[in-house]
């Protein structure tokens, strides 16, 4: 299985996914032609576009997963699928009604680069739960791709004490998180981005890294370069109270 799972799509003073083009070009391969699965935003042909941008640079061709009468069945042929950040409920929502997360997970199994970025990284996971986002619609399920067997939080945040923030922070959220649920969850900070290769798992990006939450344990601060293979052989285990 090849993923690469960015925790955001634009780094500040960046042009969109130039921060991770190099690291792009290295995990599609051969893979000249992209389907792009838009519909975390609501316009599909702006976002389709604005991929097919970034991505022309590296000489690869982008095609919209709306464009087709049957997005499913172009999934099942693509040599690549890039599944693009927004609002993480309305994706899913959309990843269920088009019949795309069989697809994917069948397509990703059997040999298609995965790419995500921000909510597609988090339908990588195998629930919705550690999402960032408003539930601005309903999903059938919470259920994604289980691409991996843990959850990702992108853009994790470190708590700010020079913040008038006095609400939950992020890591409080996940830890309340790993209370009713057994499953580590990674906290991938902005300009990080995870990269599998078959049975290997790296952490990649900037030196600002990653941290790793898991239940009744403390976190655990990551570095780029860090091997996570092992978060692969785990379990996840939900509602678990």
């Amino acid at each position: 299985m090849q993923l690469l799972l960015l925790s955001n799509s634009t780094a500040p003073g960046r042009g969109y996914l130039e921060h991770a083009l190099e690291e792009i070009a290295s995990a599609l391969g051969r893979a000249r032609e992209r389907v792009f699965v838009p519909y975390a935003l609501a316009d599909h042909d702006a976002y389709t576009a604005q991929v097919a941008r970034a991505l022309e640079p590296l000489g690869i061709t982008v095609t919209g997963a709306h464009t087709a009468a049957d997005p499913a069945a172009l999934i099942r042929e693509a040599e690549a699928v890039f599944v693009g950040g927004g609002n993480s409920f309305r994706l899913l929502k959309a990843l269920h009604g088009h019949g795309l997360v069989r697809a994917i997970r069948e397509r990703v199994e059997r040999g298609a680069v995965y790419m995500g970025s921000s909510a597609g990284t988090n339908m990588a996971c195998p629930t919705l739960r550690t999402t960032n986002d408003m539930p601005i619609v309903q999903p059938p399920s919470f259920d994604a791709l289980g691409l991996l067997p843990f959850q990702i939080n992108p853009h994790y945040l470190d708590a700010r004490p020079d913040t008038a923030h006095m609400g939950e922070t992020r890591a409080q959220r996940l830890e309340q998180f790993l209370e009713e649920n057994d499953v580590p969850v990674l906290g991938l900070r902005e300009g990080t981005w995870l990269r599998r290769d078959g049975d290997r798992l790296t952490l990649g990006g900037i030196e600002a890294g990653a941290v790793l939450f898991r239940r009744g344990g403390e976190p655990s601060e990551l570095r780029p370069g860090d091997d996570l293979s092992a978060l692969l052989d785990g379990t996840p285990r939900f509602d678990t109270t």
